[in-house]
């Protein structure tokens, strides 16, 4: 059994095929209003039905040709549905006859434009001798596929996969499943092998591209990836390519015109790249703005603490986030319990704090330090065992990524930094992870509001503890809430 399910804005797609009893059934629906006659419910199952009918009744038909046939049909219908470019104009310029066999997502979205034209799917070879052929399509691909066709973002994320599984969370695989939250289902089991297998040719060769894009007060703010997962970023002989891919997504943005441009969670870790800072001391004449986007994230968390909280317990200390946070709480008088075995790097931090509120810094070395403490902020991986020191009713803050596991039942877990867009932003059909519509994780929400403040300055390197309150105050004045 078969079942495919193509869902676009004017057409939709299912087919059905039970191969044991030989019955094909299949139902488009066409048009703007999601409307088809029956005659065209009949010519399409003859399209289908007739190939695979007439292969098995001279006797070559087999299991293997028929999945192939069907699979291959509705993969180049989802490809020409796509909106999404991928064969690249040099291959019809080297073999100009391949024009006339492969059609492309530029070739059938012209139909959807002038409807009098491109009617083929999968072979323009028919338009060409029916002379309903556009003859703007192939300067049209040419003019999409090199780049040089699209509206020039305002504002740019840089974001990164995080894993094989979350990496099928994205609109041009699955629409709807984008649409929402992420969740682990189990359709995307069977996927997992391709998936794998699209993720080591990313790594051999790739580079970063448009994932989903927003408008927001009439400006255009788009979501870039760098095809990068998640656990390359931990492997010392992946860090000067993926050094290499941002460096390039900067520099295009650049090129481009783009006014912002945010890095994503580990696309500005400091122990790669200085959280931003190696590209601006390369590239000290970009007009870019580039902004890590720490500054809000911290904001987030620190507002998120009970405002009555005496004492709390920070794993991660010395992080960029870390040392934000442990000397905004030290001026607010409230003590941290710093956990880390590095004495100059506490003693570095502690010395940044006011004399009269550096003792309000203390330094651990162990999790049981902490047993007492009900505020943990978490800013490295904690395993279960060493939650187990929390006592009971703890509530886990977190800046970590990937976020620890929730272990304990008797303790609470937040979620990343987050904040909700302003509510007149227009077109955002997905998610981003596991976070709802209209929410972004807070680094995100940093570069935008960066970008509706004009600031001049890149934010890179370490955090300045005097912006937080800045950052946060820019956020909601601009419509941005807390979640």
């Amino acid at each position: 059994m078969y079942i495919s399910l193509l869902l676009d804005k004017g057409d939709q797609c299912m087919s059905f095929m039970n191969y044991d009893g030989l019955i094909i059934l299949s139902t488009c629906l066409f048009g703007a209003a999601g409307h088809a006659t029956f005659l065209e419910h009949l010519i399409l199952c003859v399209i289908v039905g007739v190939p695979i009918l007439g292969t098995t009744l001279i006797g070559h038909g087999s299991i293997s040709m028929i999945y192939g046939y069907v699979l291959i049909f509705d993969f180049l219908r989802c490809l020409g549905h796509s909106n999404v470019e991928i064969i690249p104009h040099q291959l019809f310029e080297i073999f100009p006859f391949l024009r006339y066999l492969i059609y492309s997502p530029t070739y059938h979205s012209l139909h959807h434009i002038e409807m009098g034209t491109n009617f083929c799917l999968f072979m323009p070879l028919y338009d060409a001798l029916g002379q309903t052929m556009n003859h703007s399509s192939w300067d049209l691909h040419k003019e999409i596929s090199s780049g040089k066709n699209g509206r020039v973002p305002d504002f740019v994320f840089l974001a990164h996969a995080v894993d094989i599984t979350e990496s099928m969370h994205v609109p041009f695989v699955f629409r709807s499943y984008s649409s929402m939250p992420f969740t682990f289902r189990l359709f995307l089991l069977p996927l997992w092998p391709c998936t794998f297998i699209v993720m080591l040719l990313m790594w051999a060769k790739s580079k970063t591209f448009l994932l989903w894009f927003y408008n927001l007060r009439g400006k255009h703010c788009q979501t870039w990836i760098v095809p990068r997962f998640g656990f390359q970023y931990f492997l010392p002989f992946a860090r000067d390519g993926i050094n290499k891919k941002i460096e390039e997504a900067i520099l295009r943005a650049d090129r481009l015109g783009v006014k912002v441009i945010s890095l994503a969670a580990l696309n500005k870790n400091e122990g790669l790249n200085g959280g931003g800072t190696l590209f601006v001391n390369k590239h000290p004449n970009l007009k870019v703005r580039v902004v890590h986007g720490n500054t809000l994230t911290a904001a987030v968390i620190l507002h998120e603490l009970p405002r009555d909280a005496e004492e709390v317990f920070l794993a991660g200390a010395t992080s960029k986030l870390g040392r934000a946070i442990a000397l905004y709480l030290a001026r607010r008088r409230v003590r941290v319990l710093m956990l880390t075995q590095s004495n100059e790097r506490f003693l570095r931090i502690q010395k940044e704090a006011p004399a009269g509120c550096q003792n309000f810094l203390v330094q651990v070395r162990k999790y049981q330090a902490a047993q007492h403490c009900k505020t943990w902020i978490i800013g490295k991986w904690t395993t279960p065992r060493e939650q187990m020191w929390a006592p009971p009713g703890t509530h886990f803050h977190q800046f970590v990524v990937p976020p620890i596991i929730s272990f304990r039942r008797d303790c609470t877990y937040g979620k990343l930094a987050a904040m909700k867009l302003p509510e007149d932003v227009e077109g955002l059909g997905s998610c981003e992870n596991k976070l709802g519509r209209g929410i972004v994780h807070a680094c995100h929400a940093g570069g935008i509001v960066h970008f509706l403040e004009g600031w001049s300055h890149n934010e890179v390197g370490a955090i300045e503890v005097d912006n937080i309150d800045i950052a946060w105050n820019a956020a909601l004045r601009h419509g941005l809430k807390p979640i």
